[in-house]
């Protein structure tokens, strides 16, 4: 993965917005983070963000840094919902050769999940979340997906009903935002890369597969052979 911006789904500290200024179809975020965090940061720099990978905007001061949030990060994340005092989860990219202790995950946000609902037993919390349909064909119960840029592990997944279940440990609670989150809260959402490119692959080779042998078959098995051999969203 040399040269490429990656981050592990481990959460380092939490920051909190202390400034956010709007621009022309875009924003500024001030994030105030954790001592420490910001030592060695540097303007250009990639931080990810709620799993939102952003780019450092200005050189850091002290223990604050500034973030430029563009249309697409507004439109597909939920950063644009930010007010001054939330919490975040960060993590700064992985150096070269560095251990990663949770999955593979490039900062790109594919959906928003909604926490549909909550539920203890012990020290552990099960949160329920619904997705857009696009976004089941790649979950799977034991696949990893991020949650603000937390990796998690599906515990349990219904695709008819479109909902798939994460639980927390008390370390997760205790080092991400995700203990408090409620029913209605949405999140950012990123599909682990490697299953998207088997999913899409496979889907493509079959429509492929599918469409030579509708044309073989002639005009009207092609027409039926899309109707009744489309494969689902």
């Amino acid at each position: 993965m040399k040269g490429r911006t990656m981050f592990s789904g481990i959460t380092q500290s939490i920051a909190r917005v202390i400034a956010i200024q709007d621009g022309d179809g875009s924003q500024r975020l001030t994030l105030a983070f954790a001592p420490g965090f910001c030592q060695g940061l540097r303007q250009g720099a990639s931080v990810a963000v709620n799993g939102a990978c952003l780019t450092v905007a200005a050189p850091p001061r002290q223990d604050n840094a500034e973030f430029d949030l563009i249309l697409p990060t507004l439109i597909t994340s939920t950063l644009a919902n930010c007010r001054v005092g939330d919490a975040l989860n960060v993590e700064r990219a992985l150096a070269d050769g560095a251990e990663n202790g949770g999955h593979a995950l490039s900062g790109h946000v594919d959906y928003q999940a909604q926490v549909e609902q909550t539920r203890r037993l012990g020290d552990n919390l099960c949160l329920r979340l619904t997705v857009p349909a696009g976004a089941l064909r790649y979950l799977f119960a034991k696949g990893y997906a991020a949650l603000d840029g937390v990796s998690l592990t599906i515990a349990a997944i219904d695709k008819r009903e479109g909902w798939f279940e994460v639980w927390l440990i008390p370390e997760t609670r205790r080092a991400t935002t995700l203990g408090q989150k409620k029913p209605g809260d949405r999140l950012n959402l990123e599909i682990e890369r490697h299953t998207q490119v088997l999913v899409d692959s496979t889907r493509e080779a079959l429509e492929e597969k599918l469409s030579a042998l509708m044309e073989l078959l002639g005009p009207q098995s092609a027409h039926a052979g899309r109707t009744v051999l489309a494969l689902p969203a």
